[in-house]
């Protein structure tokens, strides 16, 4: 480690003193699992790792980190991490793991830690949904203040961060502060699409969905029927229905025990199919996809919202993971047609997934208070993804980026947050309308003029004044 990482052991123990959770440095046996990532790519070498036990213990690692001139990190799953927490104060929030659902007034409230299929399982009890994304084991909270799409409740009720109703946050000096859009109007709109930008949020409260059961899952076909199933896609795309949702994928499986016998060393074609009517309707509408081609697997079906997971059936295990993303203003055939000769049956390529996402819907809509979250206008997301070696982004990198320069005819100048394996600022900003960035990058001038909060997808303070 580089020695201007290290710090003063006196000063270790004083800010282990004033946790209640664990305290890490290298040396430490505890320092590596407080450091392990769901995302193997980029190992974590903070300079000293905190593991909070609750928001007292982020308040002590955030004065920590900013009396020692070190920037703060956050780790939860670790789905996003991209990049390195070389000389950072790292702050493990997987402990603040508490969830309250009160089914009367339609609402979860929980601590930072908390993954989807806790909040899933306890709102489904009440017969309730939160609008979640596509994995069980994603941190609700990273992925709500990136916007958070979800591949069921995204088009009926819009993106994730737009049913936040208030949250804790600790901000860079030190202060909890609790925000609704009435106490702190300004950050309510910045962290609801900034993510990490403005402090360490350790308690977030959202509403939930009255959604027990929607019809829908997985159809897998031979990638070699990819054309007939693009255009079937495209079609249901175009259909005027808010309560369906659809997304297409090829996946290049490996001949491995862990994945379904029937699609081992395949390259399939995946249709990603949710509906929020009854089940009659479901099946009239995914019954042309099903005659298009023998199906591998099939689990389209009606279920209850809690196998939610069930659509895209990500996988849950760690890996090193590279990712790129890009949005579409369209997708017509001509795009459907290049994406076959980038990624289809018979193509030569590392990248294991490549996907397009519908939006739309009440994605594109207003919600009730205004957030962050840019770019409403567009109708689909594309992006790649595949594993590699740790530490290797740069020998990954140029497959990802010849797939998603592939469609670069249709592509919309911005991009997601959530999905872009990257913390290079360029394509940070590129997230944003040029509006709400600079409101942004002002915003971080008044809360956080010293960027302690640098590493993540960095929002340099301005340097006008307002």
């Amino acid at each position: 480690m580089n020695d201007t990482t290290v710090i003063n052991p006196t000063d270790v123990k004083l800010l282990a003193s004033r946790t209640t959770g664990p305290v890490a440095t290298p040396a430490d046996e505890q320092y590596e699992a407080l450091t392990s990532s769901w995302n193997l790519a980029y190992p974590q070498s903070p300079a000293v790792v905190v593991g909070a036990a609750d928001a007292d213990d982020v308040q002590a690692a955030v004065r920590f980190a900013a009396a020692a001139d070190l920037p703060v990190a956050v780790l939860s799953t670790g789905h996003g991490t991209w990049g390195s927490t070389e000389q950072a104060v790292l702050i493990n929030v997987r402990a603040l793991d508490s969830v309250t659902i009160d089914p009367l007034a339609r609402t979860a409230t929980v601590g930072a830690g908390v993954e989807w299929q806790d909040v899933v399982s306890a709102a489904g009890v009440a017969g309730l949904a939160p609008v979640s994304g596509s994995a069980l084991n994603v941190g609700v909270v990273g992925y709500t203040l990136g916007g958070g799409l979800s591949p069921v409740l995204g088009r009926a009720y819009g993106w994730a961060a737009d049913h936040v109703l208030a949250f804790d946050i600790v901000t860079p000096d030190g202060q909890l502060r609790t925000v609704d859009p009435q106490s702190e109007p300004d950050l309510f709109w910045a962290v609801r699409g900034g993510k990490s930008a403005f402090g360490v949020v350790t308690s977030l409260t959202f509403s939930l969905m009255p959604v027990p059961r929607f019809f829908g899952g997985g159809l897998y076909v031979d990638a070699v029927h990819a054309e007939a199933l693009l255009a079937e896609f495209r079609h249901l795309t175009a259909l005027d229905d808010d309560r369906l949702t659809v997304s297409f994928a090829f996946l290049r499986m490996p001949a491995a025990p862990f994945v379904p016998e029937p699609l081992r060393g395949r390259v399939c074609a995946h249709l990603r199919f949710s509906f929020l009517g009854n089940a009659v309707e479901g099946q009239e509408l995914v019954a042309p996809a099903r005659a298009l081609a023998p199906a591998l697997i099939d689990t389209v079906c009606e279920r209850p919202y809690t196998e939610y997971a069930a659509v895209h059936d990500d996988p849950v295990a760690p890996m090193p993971a590279y990712e790129r993303t890009r949005l579409l203003a369209e997708f017509p055939e001509e795009a459907a047609t290049a994406l076959i000769e980038a990624a289809g049956a018979g193509v030569d390529t590392p990248v294991l997934v490549v996907e397009i996402r519908q939006l739309g819907g009440a994605l594109s809509r207003e919600p009730r208070f205004p957030s962050a979250v840019s770019h409403r206008d567009v109708a689909f997301s594309f992006w790649v993804g595949t594993v590699g070696a740790p530490g290797r982004s740069g020998a990954a990198s140029p497959p990802l980026e010849s797939l998603i320069d592939a469609l670069k005819a249709w592509q919309h100048t911005g991009s997601a947050l959530n999905f872009l394996g990257t913390t290079d600022p360029a394509a940070t900003a590129e997230a944003y309308s040029p509006q709400t960035l600079d409101r942004l990058r002002q915003l971080k001038r008044e809360f956080d003029p010293g960027n302690l909060f640098r590493v993540n997808h960095n929002l340099v303070p301005t340097t006008q004044e307002r």
